[in-house]
């Protein structure tokens, strides 16, 4: 599949953020904790979220989709090696692996996968694990974990890893006495995930600090949640207006959730922010913002660089943008230099000279988030863009061109020729 976008539209309306794909993936991992069934109410069809239903089917775990209401049944679950052809399609899959040894003491899984922006090593959820007593075998592809020593304790994050602290979650869960994760990461799909798990019966403390406590619990029932919206996917309808131009409120949008990105886009639009919505408002052409860089959570989010990248390419000046976290993620500046950017790339420096105007060419998407900021690029640009490499748009975003449609794009998905 692919997108064909007419650009030079501005955007105005309304659109709504569904719910955050980075937070529902660990919280269906951390069902496999669960005696019962649960429901969900605000489901998003992502084909990431779709594949980690594949691997909660693979453990026996009934899922059934009604609307938007995804149905999950844990009361026949059953341990099962978690193969290469499931970790491959979603890097989430490695959250399986602490619910599976918190659940069952043993787990087999492959390496994971997802997109191609860098190493994403999981030393640090083998170096964790290992600190609660896991014997850990690495062979094959797979990942033996041997977890009849397994007990609570205190561990310290040699870096805030986002997945290596939610696994660690999930395998202190049931364990007697309690865990303790220190320079764990903050970021709000953390929170939301622990909100859930507190919700279900846990005893999860601390939560959004560098510092999480995890009492140990007999078991966890079901209950019915609304995960959280997607921050990532609000931070790209905020960009898109910025470049594009136009006059568009974003509902389920949480401020508190963005304010790195919001105190960087003061200086491209005008904002009206409110605690669950935010209206963005641009009419002129932006100037740049001089230096940028990426970290982890609340600084400014690597999964919206991208999409940041093209709002920099338009503005008036120039801007560095310095990506700290993926060293393959300037695959959107090669797409977007097509169209006419001006940027360098220097190790992780980014070098950005706006230009007055993209043009419309066709284009390829590399990661997710470069997709999502290629379709951005292609509103903005001159003329026609064709956007191949739609299945990884898909992955973290659903119908994008629906979306963007409702707000005046011209944008459609069509078969590749």
């Amino acid at each position: 599949m692919k997108l064909l976008i007419n650009g030079g539209c501005t955007l105005s309306g309304e659109i709504e953020v569904d719910a955050s794909k980075n937070a529902f993936l660990p919280i269906l991992a951390s069902t496999v904790l669960l005696d019962g069934e649960c429901c969900f109410t605000n489901y998003v069809n992502l084909t990431d979220l779709d594949c980690m239903r594949e691997i909660l089917g693979l453990l026996n775990i009934k899922s059934v989709l009604l609307g938007r209401e995804l149905y999950i049944d844990t009361k026949h679950i059953e341990n099962a090696k978690i193969t290469h052809d499931l970790t491959q399609k979603v890097r989430a899959s490695i959250f399986i692996l602490g619910a599976l040894l918190g659940r069952f003491r043993s787990a087999v899984i492959a390496y994971p996968g997802g997109c191609n922006i860098g190493a994403r090593p999981i030393d640090i959820h083998i170096k964790s694990f290992k600190a609660l007593g896991v014997r850990i075998v690495e062979k094959h592809g797979y990942i033996y974990c041997f977890g009849e020593n397994l007990h609570s304790g205190e561990v310290f994050l040699d870096f805030p890893s986002v997945g290596a602290t939610e696994s660690l979650m999930m395998c202190g869960i049931l364990l007697k006495g309690v865990t303790v994760i220190k320079n764990a990461a903050k970021e709000p799909e953390i929170v939301d995930l622990a909100n859930f798990l507190n919700a279900c019966g846990a005893n999860v403390r601390g939560a959004g600090s560098d510092k999480i406590e995890i009492v140990g619990v007999e078991s966890l029932h079901g209950v019915n949640y609304t995960v959280m919206p997607d921050r990532i996917v609000a931070g790209t309808y905020l960009l898109a207006v910025a470049t594009c131009g136009g006059d568009v409120l974003v509902k389920n949008a949480l401020a508190k959730h963005n304010e790195s990105l919001l105190s960087f886009l003061k200086s491209a639009c005008n904002l009206d922010v409110f605690s669950d919505r935010i209206r963005v408002k641009a009419n002129k052409r932006p100037s740049s913002i001089e230096k940028i860089k990426t970290l982890p959570y609340p600084a400014f989010p690597t999964d919206l660089q991208p999409q940041m990248m093209v709002l920099q390419s338009i503005s008036q000046g120039v801007c560095v943008l310095q990506e700290n976290l993926f060293e393959n993620r300037f695959g959107t500046a090669f797409e977007l230099k097509k169209m006419g950017a001006d940027i360098t790339i220097n190790s992780n420096l980014a070098c950005i000279v706006g230009v007055e105007k993209l043009f419309g060419a066709d284009v390829c998407v590399c990661d997710l988030r470069c997709g999502a900021a290629l379709v951005i690029a292609g509103l903005k640009a001159e003329g026609y863009t064709s956007l191949s490499g739609v299945e990884l748009i898909d992955r973290g975003y659903e119908a994008i061109e629906e979306k963007f449609a409702v707000l005046g794009a011209e944008i459609k998905r069509t078969e590749i020729e």
